[in-house]
């Protein structure tokens, strides 16, 4: 087999896997012209489409369905083959692609990626924030940092960041003097609450727990931000009066030390597990993730 018909393979891979031309482009670094010439080239080689293309999406036809079936795990092979050079080199060369949520962006990665960057020179991180449940290698990427242990299937899960958190509510000492403090999670629906949502527009309630009590509340306020986002939007607005936050208690702790916010509800926080790392277990592990699995281990 020639490079060209790899490469030319490897590209009908990408953009069937992403669901388009444009999707497989963005996430392989490439133009969406030169992997549409290269599965034209793939096509007319083997005398058969492989892709039926929309204005709005691209998928395998039959044949390119087979093809693909056969042609992911041996695609696969070829790169654990070509990473094995890795292991004759001094230090691991390579990108990783990491897929995570904004708050593992914001409280986790900050005091990671530094030292592991400086321990790791020839290695370049990418790293894509998405709060929503994906599927990493679906998303072009090698692995992903996720608050739940409910992993797919062969997924491999590694402690990363703090073990035990919590969600903390706050408000400004001015509006507290205004609007008085609440004493229970249910005396939040008479207050301005500045509420987050997911990307597909649902709103998650607000949870306590104290002595084995959950109370859930779905208050209402005057500004509703997307969690992955303009999540310090809704802190801003709560250092400025507008109403009651409730975020990750790191997040928050900066104003909170600095009087700008006020604890309330403390004794009802709710704690939770920290974050996980996650990878296919079955997948060969390429070098950079294999240094970076090592880094957070030690």
């Amino acid at each position: 087999m020639a490079m060209d018909d790899l490469n030319d393979l490897s590209a009908f891979a990408a953009v069937a896997q992403a669901g388009g031309f444009r999707e497989a482009a963005r996430l392989g670094r490439v133009s969406a012209s030169s992997l549409s010439e290269a599965v034209r080239r793939l096509e007319a080689r083997l005398g058969v489409r492989l892709l039926n293309r929309t204005t709005r999406s691209v998928a395998p036809t039959e044949a390119g369905a087979r093809l693909l079936e056969r042609l992911t795990p041996a695609l696969g092979e070829v790169e654990a083959a070509l990473d094995v050079v890795n292991s004759f080199r001094d230090r691991p060369v390579g990108t990783l692609r990491l897929n995570v949520p904004g708050a593992a962006a914001h409280l986790v990665l900050p005091s990671i990626v530094a030292p592991f960057l400086k321990a790791y020179p020839d290695i370049r991180l990418e790293v894509i924030v998405e709060d929503s449940f994906v599927d990493v290698l679906a998303a072009g990427c090698d692995a992903g940092i996720r608050y739940d242990e409910r992993l797919e299937q062969d997924m491999i899960a590694v402690p990363i960041g703090p073990r035990v958190q919590r969600f903390a509510t706050a408000a400004s000492p001015e509006y507290l003097e205004v609007r008085g403090r609440p004493m229970h999670p249910r005396d939040l629906l008479g207050h301005a609450c500045l509420r987050g949502q997911f990307a597909s527009g649902a709103m998650p309630p607000w949870e306590f727990e104290r002595d084995g009590e959950v109370v859930r509340v779905d208050p209402t306020g005057p500004l509703v931000v997307r969690l992955s986002g303009a999540a310090d939007l809704a802190v801003s607005a709560a250092v400025a009066g507008l109403g009651i936050v409730y975020h990750f208690e790191e997040w928050l702790r900066p104003h909170l030390d600095s009087g700008a916010l006020e604890p309330v509800l403390v004794p009802w926080w709710q704690s939770f597990p920290g974050p996980f790392l996650y990878y296919p277990g079955r997948r060969h592990l390429p070098a950079p993730l294999r240094a970076f699995v090592d880094f957070i281990k030690t």
